[in-house]
């Protein structure tokens, strides 16, 4: 609900204070006293298009702050949180215009963008005229609005879920088709590569292994000759013999020496053991050495084949192994592939087919209220002066999408015999207006906005007149409605009644807007019926409206 609405420096408006009420709003007064710039200012702070040259002249700049009330399920606290703007049970709008034409937005005191307030004006207000095209003359809404009237939001909820799911089987499909016709396109690859490497079968730690054999058997060749003339130099041939020979000469001598060779014959024996073991070690290793001539072939042509192996891949020599599993498996899964993708088709076969069916309901759940629907509107019609018009709700076919599979469009023909078209290019402007009317009562949800009905009025009077006050008072039950008006049947629906009236001040032309009373209010229904002279038969007559 719209609670106070400030206005400074705005046109002809140098400053103004409104509190408005819930319940029926109405704002009257001479053409010209400036009702419309109300209207504007209020859709300057709320982020609409307006006018050029608003600032009022002699002003450096002008300002209009909006107090609106939230309950706790208003809509506008979701855009509030997403901006981070805290809020409570109220929302304060304000905005700055320069004569340069710099404008600057608040929102609750913090800094906000032209984008922000128009999203919230979108929960906060509703405005309904001749020139409606944000609100019910817009084609592109008409579907919310049906599903609104018809109380869908279950099957909406399905429908849009149902969507989601088919969304996400179509994506997983065309991936695993993206994928499979990647691998085909390498599939040649990839079995001559596991070919290739199984045929070679690497292992883990093998080119560590197989350098060191290598090194070791390219040098067993001119080590062996070395081993082999140490063996020598220790056999019976060399060292051995000598010491053979020395041990036997000395136990000769020892015989007549009387035991003072003996440490020497001691020392060697010990030493012909110690040489017997070097020799058993000599040949030991002599015999390690002995090698398979073709075995360095062998592991040289292993070598290299591991290491060409891990060129081509480019990868480390100990990675083949990993690498051949990862081809193994990529080539497993495009044996696979061909089944998972059947089995991706059927999962997106019935993701459509339950979306079909979801929104088949929620379309014959739309196409039975869009009957309701113009019954209602057939029955508002009448009393606003349009008994010969038919409104219908065309629910037609259209590409499937979140929200079913129809296209919603509200048509009208005033004139038997005529084909139906669009609200806004058959309708006159005044029939526009008693249409609007008819068709937001019928729609009516109370969605906590404040509804402003901009001189819907004109053109009618009497009992029309009277139908629509009727019909704007039944839309302020439990909320709000602002109405510009020029019916003094319409200004006798109110509950709250305001006056514009013009007055001069120091020269200068000014707009202001007064509160009525009871005696007040009599005295401008009055005017409204019998113009600038206000006689008692006048003031009888605006008694009579205001009493019903």
């Amino acid at each position: 609900m719209l609670r106070a609405l400030d206005i400074r420096d705005m046109l002809i408006i140098d400053r103004l204070e409104l509190a408005f009420q819930p319940g029926l709003n109405v704002l009257t007064g001479e053409t010209g006293a400036g009702k419309s710039i109300l209207l504007d200012s209020l859709g300057f702070v709320l982020g609409w298009k307006g006018r050029a040259g608003q600032v009022r002249a002699g002003a450096d700049s002008g300002e209009v702050v909006a107090e609106f009330d939230l309950p706790p399920a208003h809509p506008a606290h979701a855009l509030l949180a997403e901006a981070g703007i805290p809020a409570e049970d109220g929302v304060v709008l304000r905005r700055t215009l320069s004569t340069e034409g710099r404008r600057t937005a608040y929102v609750n005191d913090r800094r906000a963008s032209a984008e922000l307030l128009r999203a919230l004006s979108e929960t906060l207000v509703e405005l309904h005229g001749q020139h409606d095209d944000r609100g019910l003359l817009n084609p592109r809404g008409h579907r919310a609005l049906l599903d609104s009237f018809a109380g869908v939001q279950d099957a909406l909820a399905a429908t849009r879920a149902a969507w989601s799911a088919q969304s996400a089987a179509r994506r997983r499909l065309e991936a695993a088709e993206a994928a499979l016709a990647e691998a085909r396109a390498e599939e040649e690859f990839l079995r001559h590569a596991v070919e290739e490497l199984d045929r070679v079968a690497p292992e883990p730690g093998e080119d560590a292994a197989l350098d060191t054999r290598r090194r070791l058997l390219q040098g067993a060749e001119r080590t062996g000759e070395d081993i082999a003339r140490a063996g020598t130099a220790l056999s019976a041939q060399g060292a051995e013999g000598a010491m053979l020979d020395a041990l036997r000469w000395l136990e000769g001598a020892a015989e007549t020496l009387e035991g003072r060779l003996d440490p020497a014959l001691d020392a060697l024996q010990r030493a012909l053991a110690e040489l017997g073991e070097a020799q058993a070690e000599v040949a030991r290793c002599a015999d390690a050495l002995e090698v398979d001539p073709q075995e360095l072939e062998r592991v040289t042509e292993r070598l290299f084949a591991l290491r060409g192996l891990a060129r081509k891949h480019n990868v480390l020599a100990d990675a083949l192994a990993g690498l051949a599993d990862d081809l193994r498996a990529r080539l497993a899964a495009l044996d696979r592939s061909g089944a998972e993708i059947d089995t991706l088709r059927g999962d997106l076969a019935q993701a459509e087919a339950d979306h079909a069916q979801a929104a088949e309901a929620l379309g014959a759940a739309r196409r039975a209220a869009a009957t309701r629907l113009d019954t209602a509107m057939a029955a508002e019609l009448a009393p606003l002066k349009l008994d010969r018009a038919v409104f219908t709700t065309d629910v037609a076919p259209a590409p499937p999408g979140p929200e079913g599979a129809d296209a919603v469009q509200f048509l009208i023909t005033t004139v038997a015999g005529q084909p139906p078209g669009p609200i806004d290019r058959i309708a006159s402007g005044g029939e526009l207006s008693r249409f609007l009317l008819a068709l937001k009562v019928c729609l009516s949800g109370g969605g906590g906005a404040t509804l402003i009905f901009d001189e819907i009025d004109r053109g009618v009077g009497g009992a029309t007149a009277d139908a629509v006050g009727r019909r704007l008072a039944r839309l302020a039950r439990g909320g709000q409605v602002l109405v510009v008006t020029h019916s003094p049947q319409v200004a006798a629906a109110g509950t709250h009644h305001w006056r514009v009236e013009k007055h001069e001040r120091a020269g200068r032309t000014l707009s202001r807007v007064v509160p009525l009373g009871t005696d007040a209010r009599i005295d401008e229904i009055a005017r409204m019926l019998a113009g600038d002279t206000i006689t008692d038969a006048a003031r009888a007559a605006a008694r009579a409206l205001l009493a019903g």
